[in-house]
């Protein structure tokens, strides 16, 4: 006997992929400095060659997976840390999630009028003025923390970072990469934090100058670095902050981790009246695309019933 459509949990055919060494945290010894590094290693392209993205956009979205998987893996609880970012440019809306186990998911949707073979360059062009929010969500026995800034800069690096100056009065260093080679695509981040100094004392001059020397360094990282599979992680941390006693932390690991499934989906279809579900029916069924993994759930008019026969 077939599972009904609001029983089914099955996972849908994606890739099972994990990357055990995605995350590299390290901090400073004696510095207000901590910080990630992130490499996404395959994960970019099993996540990104989902979607007939052109080749912009899809940079765009291997950035944003980078700067939410080291924004997630900050988190003291579980739970999920997700960016959606809404504009008036050809790319309307770009949405990126990690739970605080690494899994990871994408989608952006294009303009119906964009040229797909004219697009901007930059990320503020693609994604003109408009919004960016960060949520942290500790489940549904927690209420939801969002933030909410101005689409500020001409990098989602640099929006990113107003982010945290306005928002969360936050000082960090960010920086974002993403490039497609011919073994597909590759992302990855660095990312700085600045540690607030013990009992809201201000930050003493050699606090300021450790910070400033951090960042410098940082700054002289490449996109070859981060993105060369044959350098380690724990050896280009080294390399790029070695003489300033770093200490690297427990990798974490990352993965491919869409969470639809057609029960979720079905629990979704049977909220409509019947009318409408009606006159969703093409070619004897309703299907329904889940747009963070590109995969269609096709149900007969007939298994929606089942639920409330």
């Amino acid at each position: 006997m077939d599972t009904p459509p609001f029983l089914d949990t099955n996972r849908p055919d994606v890739p099972n992929m994990v990357v055990s060494g995605g995350v590299t945290p390290f901090y400073l010894e004696r510095s207000p400095v901590r910080g990630r590094l992130v490499r996404l290693g395959p994960l970019a392209d099993a996540i990104l060659s989902r979607h007939d993205n052109p080749d912009g956009v899809s940079q765009l979205g291997g950035e944003a997976l980078a700067l939410v998987a080291a924004m997630v893996s900050a988190l003291k609880f579980k739970g999920a840390f997700s960016l959606q970012i809404k504009g008036d440019g050809p790319v309307s809306m770009l949405v990126t999630d990690a739970t605080d186990s690494g899994d990871l998911r994408f989608f952006a949707r294009l303009r119906e009028d964009a040229d797909r073979d004219a697009l901007p360059e930059t990320a503020k062009g693609l994604l003109g003025d408009g919004y960016m929010a960060f949520t942290i969500d500790q489940g549904p026995d927690m209420d939801r923390h969002q933030g909410i800034v101005d689409l500020t800069g001409t990098t989602l690096a640099d929006m990113a970072v107003n982010y945290f100056q306005t928002s969360e009065q936050h000082d960090c260093w960010i920086r974002l990469f993403c490039a497609k080679s011919a073994d597909g695509w590759k992302a990855g981040a660095l990312v700085l934090e600045r540690i607030a100094a013990e009992g809201g004392i201000e930050a003493s001059e050699q606090d300021e100058d450790a910070w400033e020397t951090a960042c410098t360094l940082a700054g002289t990282v490449t996109e070859q670095e981060i993105l060369d599979p044959d350098l380690s992680n724990e050896r280009l941390i080294q390399r790029l902050f070695g003489t300033l006693d770093v200490r690297v932390g427990t990798p974490r690991a990352l993965a491919y981790g869409c969470r639809c499934n057609r029960a979720r989906l079905a629990s979704v279809l049977e909220t409509f009246p019947e009318d409408d579900l009606d006159h969703m029916v093409e070619n004897g069924a309703i299907t329904m695309n889940c747009e963070f993994c590109n995969v269609g759930f096709r149900f007969t008019r007939g298994e929606l019933g089942e639920r409330t026969a």
